[in-house]
């Protein structure tokens, strides 16, 4: 029980935060650089398969950790780099490789993607424990 709570609640908090956050600041930075090469709206399966597939590595590697050794803050510095790991590689990778890639959407994407990481492996930790207690 307290794998399914930790994997619900950690989506949750990273889909809602994630949402809010792509609509009011990502995307319209993003936006201002790429113009045209943007996407309009967005594509829901490559969509789905990111956000199952990244939840997977967050529980894998940052929240089951922490819960099983019950130690919350892991979740959270586990979940800090795996995010800075995970938006870095993406980031890099494209101001590398792309002409109209700009550093400011990479410290905010990065930024973004280390600390929202990091609070939903620790809110999907808090959770459980409180639900299994």
């Amino acid at each position: 029980m307290s794998l399914v709570v930790l994997f619900l609640v950690t989506s949750a908090i990273f889909l809602v935060a994630d949402a809010i956050m792509l609509r009011s600041v990502i995307q319209p930075v993003f936006a201002r650089h790429l113009g045209d090469g943007l996407y309009d709206g967005f594509r829901l399966l490559p969509a789905i398969l990111f956000y199952f597939t990244y939840m997977f590595g967050v529980i894998y590697f940052a929240s089951w950790p922490a819960l099983r050794d019950g130690v919350p803050v892991q979740a959270l510095m586990n979940g800090a780099i795996l995010g800075f790991l995970a938006y870095g590689t993406y980031e890099f990778t494209s101001w590398a490789v792309m002409r109209d890639w700009h550093p400011q959407m990479v410290a905010i994407d990065l930024a973004w993607g280390t600390a929202v990481t990091a609070v939903a492996a620790w809110g999907g930790v808090m959770a459980a424990r409180a639900l299994a207690g």
